[in-house]
Parts: C-alpha cells; structure tokens; sequence
C-alpha cells in the first residue's frame, strides 16, 4: 500500500512537470500549411482596432521569411490576459488559415526569442495600405 502511494504521488510530480505538453515552436512548426501559399495578412493593432491589410506578395514572403524561425516560447504562466500589441492573420486566397498575437497562438502564452514584437510594429508602421 505504502509503495502504490510513493508510485501514485511520482507519477503525479512527474504530469505536474510536463505541464499540459506545451513546448517552444517556430510559426513554421505552427503553421499546418506551408507558409509560401499565404496570399494575405492583416495586422491589427491592438490598441487602436485599426487593421492593414496586404495581398503584395513580395511583402508578404519578406515578413514571413522574418519571422517564420522565431521561437516561441511557452510562457510559465498561463492565466488568462486581455489585450494584445499585434493580431497578425494569414489567408490563402480569402480562407483565414491562421490568427496569432505577439504573445499568444492556439489559446496558450508565450514569450518570443528574438522579440517578435519589433518586427510586427516595423512591418505595421512601414505598410503602406489604407487603414481599414
């Protein structure tokens, strides 16, 4: 009895380590589809609400060749936050095939190495398309 509990409370330790199975990713390894059939992006900022969006092709593989090998990180705090910096959305033609945030894909947080932040606020600020 006393080893079935020693057993019971190590495998425990052991699912508490592992967390949910998060691990650190790149938006290639995110991405289902291959990144080179994203067709369009809008970047929305978060503290306005305004978005830009692009379909230019020559833009569009230049930001993702940026940042398609940033890490992300799981963040080891995982409770629910409101607001962000960046929403980026990827279509292919016009079907929506993935939506991120600087700090958050696929309901979960993370930090990002490099800092994907400068990167999303250069292409935002640097997009020349009307506002929408």
């Amino acid at each position: 009895m006393y080893t079935r509990k020693i057993m019971l409370a190590l495998f425990l330790f052991i699912v508490l380590l592992t967390g949910c199975g998060l691990e650190t990713k790149t938006l290639t390894e995110f991405y289902k589809n291959d990144l080179e059939d994203v067709t369009k992006i809008q970047v929305q900022d978060g503290s306005t609400g305004y978005s830009k969006i692009t379909t230019d092709k020559k833009v569009i593989d230049e930001f993702l060749s940026e940042i398609k090998d940033v890490q992300f990180i799981p963040e080891e705090n995982q409770e629910d936050r409101a607001g962000f910096l960046y929403s980026i959305t990827l279509y292919e033609d016009e079907q929506m095939t993935f939506i991120f945030t600087e700090n958050e894909v696929t309901d979960y947080y993370y930090y990002t190495e490099p800092d994907i932040y400068p990167i999303v606020d250069s292409f935002y600020k640097n997009l020349i398309v009307e506002e929408e």
